[in-house]
């Protein structure tokens, strides 16, 4: 049977390949950080990792991740009900809650998890899930996983989630689910409106904090900091593995009754291993940073701010950002390929995305800024993109 399946295999790869459109992943030999040398030697700019405030390799992290392998050992062979629970994986928990103003915090071993078991354990086909259309991919198969009536309005559109949220109402109960930033756009979730509309319909609100926390807000504590709403949500899922350290974890965290359920019937929590003490260890010294300065979020904005004036004042055509994520848009996949290749070759390491990540005909290349970038590198990448847009007749 193999021998046929192989052929079949064959052929899609070699399409793939055809089109342009394969994946080749590249091979880092160095820490995460502004800089980063690959396995060719060469040392390029990262301006394509989720390292929003530059904390991947920061000193402290590290220093807390080091103590904890001493204390804690290396991992804990266990999922967290057997004797997977240590004081650090509370304590985490606790810390996470009082950051976002919440009641309660369930740890995962990454917010894909958080994602996949927070629908089933919760709702049944009485109920309804109302999910924006550019949500993320986690979500959609979280969302699958369960057998509550599924609803989806066009993202940001609080005239359709309105007419989706009428034709809930003949279901128990209600949960509208959004990206807080949309992570291939990095447009900001209107949340405000959609409270107004949950309340008015008699729905819950759940949120995915992912590439906002850490970013969006004063004190970077996501979008319902953003509208001045924190703990006004049931329930929020979000990741270490982004700003808040950039390893690895998930966690979902709101209402003590929904976070006590997940605990007894959420799968990726009962049949996972609880994340290292070391990791739990480093997201405790984290949250401790962020509230102890505003200093790398900050930097952060005024990177953006930079970024995006200089790209904007060469002739890109950008998407509006609320947040760390700049698209520049250039809609033809295989242009995106070589436009990411080139851009290599001067220094610059990014991705061109195309379908299935966006729709047909919206490939972009997706700039993720840092609060580890320093002016010289926001400029050097500006100048880059100009060069290559300019042989390749994206710009003028």
């Amino acid at each position: 049977m193999y021998t046929d399946f192989q052929q079949h295999l064959e052929k899609e790869l070699a399409a793939i390949t055809e089109a342009g459109l394969y994946k080749n992943e590249r091979i880092i030999v160095s820490p995460q950080g502004a800089e980063v040398t690959l396995d060719s030697g060469q040392t390029v700019l990262n301006f394509c990792a989720n390292n929003y405030l530059g904390l991947s390799n920061n000193p402290q992290l590290v220093e807390s991740a080091k103590a904890a392998l001493d204390s804690h050992g290396y991992g804990m062979s266990s999922v967290r009900f057997i004797c997977g629970t240590t004081d650090i994986h509370r304590e985490l928990e606790k810390k996470i809650a009082e950051f976002f103003g919440t009641e309660d915090t369930i740890l995962y071993a990454a917010c894909f998890d958080a994602n996949g078991g927070v629908f089933e354990p919760l709702l049944t086909k009485e109920d309804a899930i109302i999910s924006d259309s550019l949500n993320h991919a986690s979500i959609i198969d979280g969302v699958r996983l369960c057998k509550a009536a599924r609803y989806r309005f066009k993202t940001a559109d609080m005239e359709d989630l309105e007419q989706q949220l009428i034709k809930a109402q003949e279901q128990r109960f209600r949960l509208i689910v959004t990206d807080a930033v949309f992570s291939m756009d990095g447009h900001v979730a209107p949340l405000d409106k959609i409270v107004e509309l949950a309340n008015k319909y008699n729905a819950m609100v759940m949120i995915d904090e992912c590439h906002s926390a850490g970013v969006v807000g004063e004190t970077g504590r996501g979008v319902t900091e953003l509208y001045d709403m924190l703990g006004q949500v049931e329930i929020i899922t979000g990741t270490l593995g982004k700003a808040f350290g950039g390893a690895i974890g998930g966690f979902t965290t709101g209402k003590k009754e929904i976070i006590d359920i997940l605990r007894q019937r959420s799968r990726p929590y009962l049949f996972s291993n609880s994340i290292p003490p070391l990791i739990a260890a480093a997201g405790i010294e984290m949250i401790n940073m962020m509230n102890a300065s505003n200093g790398l979020m900050d930097k952060l904005r005024s990177n953006i701010a930079h970024f995006n004036a200089g790209m904007q004042a060469a002739g890109f055509d950008m998407k509006p950002t609320q947040s760390a994520i700049c698209a520049v848009m250039l809609y033809d996949a295989k242009l995106s390929q070589e436009f990411a290749a080139r851009l290599l070759d001067e220094g610059i390491y990014v991705i061109g995305f195309y379908f299935p990540v966006v729709p047909r005909e919206q490939a972009r290349i997706r700039v993720q800024l840092s609060a580890a970038h320093e002016p010289e590198h926001l400029d050097k990448a500006i100048a880059a993109f100009t060069k290559v847009g300019k042989e390749l007749g994206v710009i003028e």
